[in-house]
Formats: structure tokens, sequence, C-alpha cells
């Protein structure tokens, strides 16, 4: 194994550095907007107050457009999981690796293609089926958006599992739905959450195929900042910002304890 010269390290750990500051203080700078006490984006802020967080809560839109996030965000994660680890055994178990290939590239496809195509092929569909602007409409749309990343993760979480573990419990009598739930799912959870998280927070943050499938009574929470942008620029939007960065931080902090203590379990 080779070694690094102590001076590397440095250099290495002070390049991390440099480009962890460049990716997260733009993120950052909005905390600090959301408190200023000018109706205006101004930073630094000259003055500080929590008028636009009130703003945010007691407002019945903001309110309601958050919940329908979280339900969404919800619903979407327990789908694509469920159809993640569905694709993963069926991908784990065929013979064929060709056709495996190919049905991994079919799955991972919404990753790659662009979003506005997604968007217009989804609308179209949805106009013709009735589903624009429904919660299960949204549900579909963004379970397909995050299917890839629970794809990857629950594959990922096989490629770890010992699969001689299931020829043991299976030469001791275990049957193969038993096996699968006494030997098998609690070896993969921690790729399983890690695909749910994922899943929650790619539904969460959606914005593009959000904006053609929406209607006046059912919106998302990005979206109904998109249009707040659109339309002014109080800090009511950086509040709102905020409210999903501490959301999303707790999430992936609490999923990231929880798969680190079932990996040391």
């Amino acid at each position: 194994m080779l070694k690094t010269h102590p001076s590397t390290k440095i250099v290495l750990w002070a390049i991390a550095a440099i480009v962890s500051v460049w990716l997260v203080a733009p993120t950052l700078i909005v905390i600090p907007l959301s408190f200023t006490d000018k109706a205006s984006l101004v930073f630094p802020p000259t003055g500080w107050s929590l008028r636009w967080y009130e703003s945010f809560f007691m407002n019945p839109q903001w309110t309601t457009a958050l919940g329908n996030s979280l339900l969404i965000g919800l619903l979407v994660a327990i789908l694509a999981t469920v159809l993640g680890l569905l694709a993963a055994m069926g991908l784990r178990n065929l013979v064929n690796k060709k056709l495996a290939g190919a049905l991994t590239f079919g799955l991972l496809a919404p990753m790659v293609v662009p979003g506005i195509v997604l968007a217009i092929g989804v609308y179209s569909v949805f106009l013709q089926a009735g589903l624009l602007g429904t919660l299960l409409g949204f549900v579909f749309a963004h379970t397909v958006l995050a299917l890839p990343f629970t794809v990857v993760a629950i594959t990922a979480g096989f490629a770890n599992f010992d699969e001689r573990l299931e020829l043991a419990a299976q030469s001791l009598g275990a049957t193969p739905i038993v096996t699968f739930f006494k030997v098998t799912l609690p070896n993969i959870v921690p790729g399983m959450v890690s695909g749910a998280l994922f899943a929650f927070v790619t539904s969460f943050d959606e914005v593009m195929v959000s904006l053609f499938i929406k209607s006046p009574y059912l919106e998302t929470l990005p979206v109904l900042m998109y249009a707040s942008v659109t339309r002014d620029t109080d800090p009511t939007l950086a509040a709102a910002a905020t409210v999903i960065l501490i959301l999303t931080t707790a999430i992936v902090i609490g999923a990231l304890v929880f798969t680190g203590r079932k990996k040391r379990g």
C-alpha cells in the first residue's frame, strides 16, 4: 500500500475543504436571508426578524404546499422502494447478463433523460389518463424519477450480501419466503433505507415535472416557491428554502445514523 506524504495529505484536505465550502456556501446564505428584517432579499442582512417564518407558517397556501410535498414524498418513498426492491431482485436472478444490462439501462433512463423531455411526455400521458393535478398523478410521476435511485441503492445492498447465507437457511429447511424475510431482507435494509431517502428527497425537491402536472388545487412547495419567484421575491421564499434545507438535512442525518447502527449490528 502506498504511503501518502504528510504535505500531500494537507493539500488534499485543503482542496476538499475549498470544494466543500464552494458547494455548501450558496445554500447556507439562504439561512441568514430568511431572518432579515427587510422586505427584500439583501445579503448580508442589516437586521434580524422572524417575520418571514411567521409569514410562511401562518399562510395556508405555504403550509398546504408543504403538507402536499411531505405526503407525496412519503408515498413516493414507499412505492419507489417496493418497486426498486422487486426490480433489484429480478435483475439479481437474471441469468442472461445482456438482458439484465438492457433492463438496468431502462430503469436508470430517467436519471439521464432531460427533465423537460420527461415532463412533456408525462404531461401528454397524464392528460389522456385524467391524472393531471391529482395526488395519484404526482405520486406516479415522482416515482418514475425516484425509481432509479432506489434500484441503484438496493442493488448495491445485494452486491454486499453473502448469498451463502440464503443457501444455508434453505438447507436447514427454510422456505424461500421465510429465507427472504428472515435472512435476505434484514441484510439489505441499509440499502433500502438509502433508496427510500433518495426517493423522498427526489420527490420533495422536484420542480420541472411538477410544474407540468400541477393544478390550482394541488401544488408542491418547490412549485409554489418557483411561482413566488416570478411574482415577488420577499424573504418568505428564503424561509421556505430554509425549512426544506433543515428537513432534508435532518432526514439524511437520521438515515445515516440508522444505517450505521444496522451495519454495526
